[in-house]
């Protein structure tokens, strides 16, 4: 049983929300009686208010972030807040650090061999690898209290564009739905809010640069321009690649639009000329950053990391770099796991199992049974003319996603909103179907968010009385996190020399420091040996040393011995 278990767990609440669909489905065609054709009244007048709302656009587009904020601040007692796990967050969280205290990058410590860390550089500056638009939300929240404070405020951004972005497309009821059911899917109990990865913010800006187009095109105002060119910066300072494939769709459609339009003085002033500017100032921004930190404006400090340190590339026609020598053995065994995924990703078989995969965790993530209902209307989409430019914006960028050699949910997101609006419209086609009994499509479109909130409820019940059915909150490296705090109030400055195991879990890190090392309550150095670690000693005499074995089921602190 425990075994069943274990292999059922990852996909436990998929499996509950089938459970639910396949029941109110089932209720929904076993009731069909005339009487259900005729709406409760309480369900009318919610539908009623639910549009006069929905015809105040700005308030709509308010409300759906505010509500995440104040929902998932409420959750606070029972869900916690994050702490970082991946080795993703921890390099986000130092870039935050970073330019929290008014820095754009960190200069090379003396002793950064001991600190070597993934996804960071070391030289020719000490930084995150990732572009710096995430770090600069969460050093928004670090500034206000706490860095997972950016992290919400960038995830209620992120609904808030989604809704504005609908509206642009679709009635202004059905766009507040699509903002809602974003909020309720993606805002309040995902990794993408409970965590501290790129992925609100790479959705922000592709909500943006979709909600600006068709705006741009019936208004032509300089407004929409701003906002289109701000999207266009989010994302290439989040993820430059997935959000070219999105950028590329839209400026054929611009460019068209503006052909069309015979390049009049109207586009000109209020569209190219805001745009072009923006657009500048945006990339000198972007060239000033890189020049201070890798020390050229074309150099990103991802191309800086990969060429240190890895030998697996980004693409699947790309060949193998040749392996560096490594300071540390965990370093060496990262990055010939990733070779070793990409080399199987280069086999039939392992292509076809990865995109499997792929496919399944974006589905999971994204939509799960209760939002797969709508997509029995994807026929008609196809028929859509309305539709057209969102689908193949959609294939164009799930086809450039195919060659990479990974691809985790958040590589989706700057396509979020064009998958919403596809959702969405599904949900309108299907509100009319079948025409001869109208009740049946539009029972199953009221069944969306009602099941959508029903999953969030069992979830926060399910925590409230210790029923695992997924992991535990908060999420994060709590061990970690709790030694933190025991050295934070302890008197005096700490170092903690920190040793893996055989079988380390190269996911699993510990090695993570703030901007300013030598200025940091808690350093946190790698085990090197005896003879080598006696620098790190000698350099932070005046720290009190501890050994720690952070692979131990119960890591505990021990003072060090030379």
């Amino acid at each position: 049983m425990q075994t069943l278990y274990l292999r059922l767990a990852p996909f436990l609440i998929t499996i509950i929300e089938a459970l639910f669909v396949i029941a109110a489905v089932a209720l929904l065609f076993f009731s069909r009686s005339s009487a259900n054709r005729h709406q409760p009244v309480v369900i009318t007048r919610l539908e009623r208010g639910f549009a006069r709302l929905a015809r105040r656009k700005q308030l709509s587009v308010l409300l759906v972030g505010l509500s995440l904020i104040v929902v998932r601040a409420g959750l606070i007692p029972i869900l916690g807040i994050p702490e970082p796990r991946w080795n993703d967050e921890f390099s986000y969280l130092l870039a935050s650090d970073t330019f929290a205290h008014g820095k754009l990058t960190n200069p090379t410590h003396p002793m950064w061999v001991h600190f070597e860390s993934f996804h960071i550089i070391e030289r020719p500056t000490y930084m995150s690898m990732y572009p710096p638009a995430q770090g600069l939300f969460l050093a928004l929240g670090q500034r206000l209290g706490r860095a997972w404070i950016g992290q919400l405020l960038v995830t209620a951004l992120m609904c808030s564009a989604i809704c504005w972005m609908l509206q642009a497309w679709l009635p202004p009821p059905w766009a507040l739905l699509g903002g809602c059911l974003a909020a309720l899917r993606l805002g309040l109990l995902s990794y993408w809010v409970n965590g501290y990865w790129s992925a609100s913010v790479v959705a922000l800006g592709g909500a943006l640069l979709l909600g600006a187009l068709p705006r741009l095109k019936k208004h032509a105002r300089a407004r929409d321009a701003i906002l289109m060119a701000v999207g266009v910066a989010l994302l290439a300072n989040s993820r430059p690649y997935e959000g070219l494939l999105l950028s590329i769709p839209v400026a054929a459609s611009m460019t068209v639009w503006l052909f069309r339009e015979r390049f009049s003085r109207r586009t000109l002033t209020n569209v190219l000329l805001p745009l072009i500017m923006m657009l500048s100032a945006f990339s000198v921004a972007t060239g000033y950053y890189y020049s201070r930190v890798t020390g050229s404006p074309f150099c990103m400090t991802y191309q800086v990391n990969r060429e240190t340190y890895a030998t697996a590339p980004y693409f699947l026609w790309q060949k193998p770099r040749p392996e560096p020598v490594y300071n540390h053995k965990v370093m060496r065994d990262f990055y010939r796991w990733e070779l070793t995924q990409f080399e199987e990703n280069r086999t039939v078989a392992g292509a076809l199992r990865r995109t499997r995969d792929k496919l399944v965790s974006a589905w999971q993530f994204y939509l799960g049974p209760a939002l797969s209902l709508p997509l029995l209307a994807f026929p008609w989409i196809l028929r859509d003319r309305r539709m057209r430019f969102p689908l193949t914006a959609l294939a164009v960028f799930i086809a450039g996603l195919t060659p990479q050699t990974w691809t985790l949910p958040h590589y989706f997101a700057p396509a979020t909103g064009v998958l919403y609006l596809l959702l969405v419209q599904c949900m309108r086609h299907l509100w009319q179907w079948p025409p001869a009994h109208r009740p049946i499509g539009r029972a199953l479109v009221r069944a969306v968010p009602m099941l959508a909130c029903a999953m969030i409820l069992l979830r926060v019940a399910a925590v409230l009385a210790h029923t695992q059915i997924e992991p535990a909150w908060p999420r994060g490296n709590l061990k970690r996190a709790a030694l933190l705090r025991q050295l934070k109030q302890l008197p005096g400055a700490q170092l903690v020399i920190v040793s893996y195991g055989a079988h380390h879990d190269v996911d699993h890190e510990w090695v993570y420091n703030d901007a300013d090392i030598d200025a940091a309550k808690v350093v946190w150095a790698r085990d090197m040996g005896k003879d080598d670690n006696q620098e790190l000693l000698q350099y932070f005499r005046d720290r009190q040393t501890w050994f720690l074995e952070a692979d131990n089921p119960s890591p505990q602190l021990l003072p060090y011995s030379n």
